[in-house]
């Protein structure tokens, strides 16, 4: 029986890590169950009817990614059966979003899949038991995270609003948005995990829920079939690597993008900084950003070659000179296990759908309505294909043993806040929770233009940008959840206050 430390959203999800440990689990098991917990008691920020990937680096054995990724739909329906179902809306949150959610914006799910395989593979707990701590909290009530409902206070009317289901679950008998803190009854969401738990991610995949969400989509006007649910199978992949200083650095390799943005930002901040975030520094960083992002753009998003243009960012991104690269709702869950093993796991159902098909509890994703990962427009893909993500769970190890396990949640801010994180922990070499406490930035672009958002501590207005200024740390900035250990120091372990985090350290030496 190995100690293992765990980094999630909230201490519900930690504490859910903690008693898989506690039950002799490794690293694994306690990701898995913290993921799961996180993913049923985050409303608004992610669900099991969204997909997710797990970066795995067994201390004797290879890096890989375990694709659950979100799937386009609709298999066997014809051509004029694509494009409805879809409800478009605003939201000012974050400075501002238009995407599309509704039976339409739903994509073949893959988180349960992929949470699954990744136990099954390296995992010693039977799955009932990694479910089990979800299950509980849904039958009894659970909090209303603060970061939630930062999130629904946005969301809560144009998202949730328009499923009745949906919008009870989120509401009290005033109609009002559930107050932080205050308990959530999910109707029908213990019955569902309790089921999860005893037939696995079949029950979905080829069981009742299935055949329930699937036919609530269609008869909205969506396109997720039964077809694609029995077809969903998840992937492992060689997870990509690149190296930082002294470390090796594994994360999600295509047909996400999010892994080879973080690596390629990595690369060109190599060495960087060298003393300290001076204003020379900064405008490094920002550089890179607006460098990776316009790559990004250009020539990622909706590439049919995707695995050669990664390639050609990698290569010029090493060389470090930026002029050969200028040509919502996440949660993500770390843990590391004493005998050297890590795992990471992101999950997403982007930022909902307001789906919930009726009896199940299940809040569904809206990965078809993001805008950004569907350049090709509303349905675009071909049926069976993986929609570019953001997410990027990543692993580091050197040569003394040492092992880091880290992610984020954040939409386009994921590669951004582990980056500087990174730098910050394995560059600077800071005690990992300041590392993720440090103040952030992001390049980001709106109306067209670009420009800077950023946290108060960063001399960014000596700088001549276009900026706005965050007065106090935001999640806004993602929501950063590292674990660390080696054999020497033992763990480190950290959990945003960006967001709702919560870390734990349990099991037996």
């Amino acid at each position: 029986m190995s100690e293992v430390a765990v980094a999630s959203i909230s201490e519900l999800a930690a504490r859910a890590g903690a008693e898989a440990a506690d039950a002799g689990g490794n690293a694994v098991d306690a990701a898995v169950a913290a993921a799961l917990t996180s993913a049923v008691t985050a409303p608004g920020m992610c669900s099991l009817g969204g997909g997710g990937y797990a970066t795995v680096w067994p201390a004797a054995g290879a890096a890989e990614t375990i694709d659950g990724g979100h799937e386009m739909p609709g298999r066997g329906l014809s051509q004029g059966e694509f494009g409805g179902g879809r409800i478009d809306v605003h939201l000012e949150y974050g400075g501002g979003v238009n995407l599309t959610v509704g039976p339409g914006s739903v994509a073949t799910p893959g988180a349960l899949a992929a949470c699954a395989l990744a136990s099954r593979r390296h995992g010693k707990l039977p799955w009932r038991t990694l479910v089990e701590p979800a299950r509980r909290h849904a039958a009894s009530g659970f909090p209303m995270p603060r970061a939630a409902y930062n999130y629904l206070r946005y969301a809560h009317e144009a998202v949730f609003g328009w499923n009745p289901d949906s919008y009870a679950a989120l509401h009290d008998e005033q109609r009002r948005l559930v107050e932080p803190d205050t308990l959530i009854h999910v109707p029908h969401l213990a019955d569902t995990l309790q089921s999860i738990g005893d037939e696995g991610p079949d029950f979905l995949y080829g069981g009742e829920l299935g055949r329930l969400a699937s036919e609530y989509v269609r008869d909205g006007g969506g396109i997720l079939t039964r077809e694609d649910l029995a077809a969903y199978r998840p992937v492992i992949r060689s997870a990509l690597q690149f190296e930082l200083d002294a470390w090796k650095v594994a994360t999600n390799p295509p047909p996400a993008v999010g892994g080879a943005s973080l690596a390629a930002m990595t690369l060109l901040m190599r060495g960087w900084p060298r003393d300290g975030w001076t204003p020379e520094a900064l405008q490094r960083l920002i550089d890179a950003q607006r460098a990776v992002l316009d790559y990004r753009k250009d020539r990622l998003e909706g590439s049919d070659d995707l695995p050669q243009e990664v390639e050609r960012l990698l290569a010029a991104a090493g060389q470090g000179d930026m002029r050969l690269l200028n040509a919502q709702s996440t949660v993500h869950t770390s843990a590391v296990d004493s005998e050297g093993l890590a795992c990471a796991i992101t999950l997403s159902d982007g930022y909902g759908s307001g789906v919930m098909p009726p009896g199940t509890g299940l809040w569904m994703n809206n990965a078809l309505g993001e805008k950004e990962l569907n350049p090709r427009g509303f349905h675009g893909w071909p049926p069976g294909r993986r929609i570019p993500s953001n997410m990027a769970p990543t692993v580091a190890r050197d040569d003394q043993g040492g092992v880091l396990a880290i992610g984020s949640p954040g939409a386009d801010r994921i590669t951004t806040a582990i980056l500087q994180t990174l730098i910050h922990f394995l560059h600077s070499e800071l005690p990992l929770a300041e590392a993720v406490a440090q103040p952030r930035l992001h390049v980001e672009r709106l109306h067209g233009l670009w420009q800077v958002a950023y946290e108060a501590g960063l001399a960014v207005e000596e700088l001549d940008v276009v900026r706005r200024r965050f007065e106090a740390r935001s999640m806004f900035f993602g929501g950063v959840a590292a674990a660390f250990w080696t054999p020497e120091a033992g763990f480190q372990v950290a959990a945003d206050d960006r967001r709702d985090g919560g870390t734990a350290v349990a099991g037996s030496p």
